[in-house]
């Protein structure tokens, strides 16, 4: 996995309904009021965790942080 893709868990998300997600834009906002947009690529495993790509590299500080799924 590159710089500008993270693993991203969604508590309240099973396989089937993380695969609706597929191809929704997902936002990151930085601390200084930044964005960085990425886009749902896939799942990942059996519990609703989905792959998203950034248009780039994520600071290490979005670890554990909260983004905005799209619809």
């Amino acid at each position: 996995m590159t710089g500008n893709q993270m693993i991203v868990e969604v508590p309240t998300l099973d396989k089937a309904k993380a695969g609706k997600l597929i191809g929704k834009k997902v936002i990151y906002k930085t601390e200084g009021g930044k964005q960085i947009s990425g886009k749902v690529t896939g799942t990942h495993g059996n519990n609703g965790a989905i792959k998203v790509r950034f248009s780039k590299g994520m600071p290490g500080q979005a670890v554990a942080r909260k983004v905005e799924i799209v619809e």
